[in-house]
Formats: C-alpha cells, sequence, structure tokens
C-alpha cells in the first residue's frame, strides 16, 4: 500500500478514535499516535483503593452517534456497547433547602417544578419546545455540516433554516432569555447551567446555547452500563477489529510537509511517511508545537478559551439515598460565581459543586456499602493562578458547602482522594491552558471563530476534536470526526 493510502491520527482521545474507525471503513491503513500510554484522552478511568472513577466526562447525550461508528463498521452495537436512558437526568441542591429531581419524563418535571417552587407548568413546556425549536434549527447546519464551506450554505436545507433565523437568539445572553421564560431565580439557574456544557457564562454567552436542555429533556440522557470509560473502550476495540494501528508513548513531534502538502509525521524523532493526517490536538498546540515553523493563524488561537474543571475524586465510606447519578449543589449567587471564573479568573468562595456518582447505576464501582464521588467544581483556565493554594482553599469549601446541605460532616467519609486541576488537565491532553471546551462560546460569534476540520492552506490536513467545530464534549466530538473524515475521499 502507497503512503497516500496511509493515514495518520494524531491523539487517541474520543474524536480521534472516532476519525479512525471512519478512515478504516473508507479502506485508509491506519495509524493512530498517542502520547500517553491509554486510549481516551479526558474519557478515561482511575482505579484507586478498591473504587473506580469515570475521569473526565459523565453526561452521555446522542448514544446514536455512538451507534453509528458500530452500524457503519458492519457490527451489531447491542454486541459491543450497551447503556440505559436516565428515568432522572438530575437532582437540583439550592441553599434554601429546595431539592428538585429533574424527571426524564417532561409532564413529572413540570409537575416536580410547579410542586416544589410553584412555577406554571406551561413555562416548562414553552422553554422546552424553544430549545427543540432552536436543534431543530441549528442542528443540521451548524452541527453536523463544516461552517467553513460553501456547499453548506446553498442548499435546498440551508435556505429553509435561514427563514428560520429570527429564531436562533443571537443577541440577547442565555441568562435573559431564561428571565423572560421563568419566574422564579431558582429555575432559571437550573436552566443557565447548561452554558457549563461547554464551557462558557450564561451571562455573556448568546441564549442560542439554550439548544442545550432539548439533549437532555427532549432526547435523553444516558448511562453506558459498564460507566463512560465503556464509550472509550468500546470504540477502541471496535477500530482495533478494523485493522487501526494504536502507537502508545508516542509523542508526536512535528507534521512534516512538503510545498504546503502533508507529507508525514516525526514521532519520537522518528520520520514516518504519511499522504494523509487528522489532529485530535489541541488546535493550539497544533500549531505551536506540531507547525511551528509555519505562520500561525494569531486570530483563531488567541480566541478567549473556556472554563477549566477542578476534581476531586473521593471514595466515600457510607451510601447517601438523596443523591443520584448526578448531582448540582447550587452556588447562592451564581452571577458571582462566573464573574469569579471568566473575569477575575479565580474561583469563587461558594462554588457550584456537581457529584457524579456511577456506583449509583454500576455498583461494583465501590465497595459495598460505600460510593465514588466525582466531585467538580468549574474554575478558570489556567493562566498562571497558585493552584495549589487554590486547590487546598476550593477543597475546604466544598466540604463545609456538602456538609451542610447534607446535613454531615463529609471530611471524615473520605477513604481515598484523586485530585485534577486544569495543570494537569493542560499536561496530560495537551488542552491549551487546560480549557475544556477549546474556545469559550461567550459572544455571539463564537460558533463562526472556531477552526475549520480542514487545513485550508496544508493539503490532505483535518481536524477534529473538542478545539475545532462544532464545539467540545462527547457529541460534538464525535460530530467532528464526521465532518472531517467526510471531506476526504476513499483510499
Amino acid at each position: 500500500m502507497s503512503e497516500h493510502a496511509k493515514a495518520g491520527v494524531i491523539g487517541a482521545g474520543i474524536a480521534g478514535i472516532a476519525a479512525s474507525i471512519r478512515l478504516a471503513n473508507k479502506g485508509y491503513e491506519v495509524h493512530v499516535y498517542e502520547a500517553n500510554h491509554y486510549p481516551g484522552g479526558k474519557l478515561t478511568e482511575i482505579h484507586q483503593d478498591g473504587y473506580r472513577f469515570d475521569a473526565g466526562p459523565s453526561l452521555f447525550t446522542l448514544p446514536e452517534l455512538v451507534e453509528e461508528l458500530f452500524t457503519l463498521s458492519g457490527k451489531k452495537v447491542e454486541e459491543h456497547f450497551r447503556y440505559m436512558q436516565l428515568p432522572v437526568t438530575c437532582h437540583y441542591f439550592y441553599e434554601d433547602g429546595t431539592a428538585i429531581q429533574a424527571y426524564a419524563d417532561q409532564e413529572k418535571f413540570a409537575e416536580e417544578i410547579y410542586r416544589k417552587i410553584g412555577e406554571p407548568k406551561e413555562k416548562i413546556y414553552k422553554a422546552l419546545n424553544n430549545s427543540r425549536k432552536l436543534y431543530d434549527v441549528l442542528a443540521d447546519l451548524f452541527m453536523k455540516k463544516s461552517l467553513h464551506r460553501w456547499q453548506t450554505f446553498v442548499n435546498p436545507q440551508a435556505f429553509r433554516a435561514y427563514t428560520q433565523l429570527h429564531r436562533l437568539d443571537f443577541f440577547r445572553s442565555m441568562n435573559a432569555a431564561n428571565e423572560s421564560f421563568f419566574n422564579d431565580p431558582r429555575l432559571v439557574q437550573l436552566f443557565n447551567r447548561y452554558a457549563t456544557y461547554n464551557g462558557s457564562n450564561p451571562y455573556q454567552t448568546p441564549a442560542t446555547l439554550n439548544i442545550i436542555p432539548h439533549l437532555e429533556f427532549n432526547i435523553g440522557a444516558y448511562f453506558p452500563l459498564e460507566g463512560m470509560h465503556a464509550i472509550t473502550k468500546s470504540l477502541f476495540d471496535l477500530a482495533r477489529s478494523l485493522g487501526v494501528q494504536f502507537h502508545f508513548n508516542a509523542r508526536v513531534d512535528k507534521i512534516l510537509l512538503e510545498k504546503n502538502k502533508v507529507k508525514g509525521l516525526k514521532v519520537n524523532g522518528e520520520k514516518l511517511p504519511y499522504g494523509l493526517l487528522v489532529s485530535n490536538m489541541d488546535i493550539v498546540n497544533t500549531y505551536k508545537r506540531l507547525l511551528s515553523d509555519q505562520p500561525q493563524p494569531k486570530l483563531l488561537l488567541e480566541q478567549p478559551k473556556s472554563s477549566s474543571a477542578l476534581i476531586f475524586y473521593w471514595g466515600i465510606a457510607q451510601q447517601f439515598e438523596k443523591l443520584d447519578l448526578h448531582n448540582i449543589f447550587f452556588s447562592q449567587d451564581y452571577r458571582q460565581e462566573f464573574e469569579h471564573i471568566f473575569k477575575k479568573k479565580e474561583v469563587y468562595a461558594d462554588p457550584t459543586v456537581y457529584i457524579n456518582i456511577t456506583s449509583k447505576y454500576k455498583a461494583d464501582d465501590a465497595p459495598e456499602g460505600c460510593e465514588n464521588w466525582f466531585t467538580m467544581i468549574n474554575v478558570p483556565n489556567n493562566s498562571g493562578q497558585n493552584w495549589d493554594k487554590i486547590i487546598q482553599r476550593a477543597r475546604e469549601n466544598i466540604l463545609k458547602k456538602l456538609s451542610r446541605m447534607l446535613g454531615q460532616p463529609i471530611e471524615p467519609l473520605i477513604a481515598c482522594e484523586n485530585i485534577l486541576d486544569p495543570r494537569l488537565i493542560e499536561q496530560r491532553t495537551s488542552s491549551s491552558m487546560g480549557a475544556l471546551y477549546g474556545n469559550s462560546s461567550n459572544n455571539k460569534y463564537a460558533a463562526f471563530l472556531r477552526h475549520a476540520n480542514f487545513s485550508r492552506k496544508y493539503k490532505n490536513l483535518f481536524f477534529c476534536g473538542g478545539s475545532v467545530h462544532p464545539g467540545g464534549g462527547i457529541p460534538l466530538s464525535l460530530l467532528s470526526a464526521r465532518i472531517a473524515t467526510d471531506q476526504i475521499g476513499g483510499a
């Protein structure tokens, strides 16, 4: 097979694995190079003292994007990957003692909201219908196709979308829109939190991002029966079954070019010929590290980055009946929390705390009578802060908050602990500044300022992953792999 029928993939994150599957199905001999000793990027797992933790993304939506990779490869997904729909998407806790279960069933959710805080059911239905309409207009045009090819905007489907542009709500913030939908500030806060799904600020990001609740409430949230890491494992196994070759502890040093055309890779000092490359590496570091001797697209690379995360993986020597798989303990002053994250580049003293407990559905993730708490707060990206000091202070504040809201001291229950901060996220995943989602979406042009899934300058160089179009998170990363490889012909 000639070098032009060989494809190299840089990075074995979930988008890189998906791209390798799609390239293998196009007839390429595919080699994936990963600097770490494991696949999955952020979507990996941690084992410690009898506890298992999903290390990164914890919410699973749009499972059909995983399923289609098996279908494309002639496999039955149910033989390799199993999941269930969640009856409750999340439990919400407020400082005033209010506790809300976000049922997957819209009628039950609306009834819960009315019973707990008195918000009319019709307002819930209206907000969720608005989210559905946003998805119907935006998904095919902005999420599933390249925004950087003229063909995307000149076709009957696009013209139909243009007639609905007034619905997209570009010109007010998510918070402003939610305040127009709801009377109760607790419900505004609940819907504002969806800005964090792509690392943005609900008081700045356009109301267009109210598309996100549709994924949970109108389509559904799911749980892989073997945990989130099963997404990585099943797709990794699928890729290998198609002949994809993975090379671990293989840090790519340079993308090799000849007359602005891909020529190969330099890996651990060795030059390897490839006529086609797909980079799943963060786009900033792809340019700065792998194309360092080439002109840099400064406008794109210098866009403000998304927030990051501080995660405490706690083995908890007790079970809490009032907690579920996904749990949110809200800040008393949400606006101040985001002011600290995005403007002050600090961590607020009263952060919103997210706890993911997979042992609620996968009992062997914790010893009997115990729970595995993935305890996360949103934090600024790494701008040189004193993270050791921040971590210590944040840990104290989180424990005080949880102890107060759960009615008992939490620290004595911690049987083991592991910590992930923006510095480690940057180190382990090459994410610029430890940002979880690449660029932030805190302005109405953000979607158009993400890098394309292909290079206009370098022939046969393509890009996928959360730092390029259409954005971060598992579904969009999988879509990025589809968009990138759809522009590549067969071998």
